[in-house]
């Protein structure tokens, strides 16, 4: 199985990382929630590219361009969006795809998790 294609699995099947986020209406912003819940990949990261995501400071952003990255075979980059999210300052809770409720700081720590599982099974 392909080091993409495990990874994908792996970060298909927490589903932690379609976050829908819990925060003041005058500070919402588009995290790329539809177009990664509908499988347009590619499409999520150009958006959250182009509002700066990887110099982001906010978690949701950080950890679903990480999906974005991961499920592209781009683990390098998945990675550092995955440790920044890990330590950034801002923290607050997300409402991951399934329903549940999670500090942003552990779902980032979950997804990183995932991804150097993922890598480490992958290399064997």
């Amino acid at each position: 199985m392909s080091l993409t294609a495990l990874a994908a699995a792996v970060l298909m099947g927490q589903s932690a990382f379609s976050l829908v986020v819990e925060r003041p209406a005058s500070q919402a912003h588009d995290v790329a929630y539809a177009e990664l819940a509908s499988g347009r990949t590619q499409q999520a990261i150009t958006k959250l590219e182009a509002d700066g995501g990887a110099r982001s400071d906010d978690p949701a952003t950080l950890i679903n361009l990480g999906a974005a990255y991961a499920r592209t075979g781009m683990s390098g980059k998945a990675l550092s969006a995955f440790r920044a999210a890990v330590s950034t300052p801002v923290r607050y809770d997300l409402e991951l795809a399934d329903g549940t409720w999670v500090d942003s700081r552990f779902a980032a720590r979950r997804a990183l998790s995932g991804l150097l599982a993922a890598n480490r099974i992958a290399s064997r």
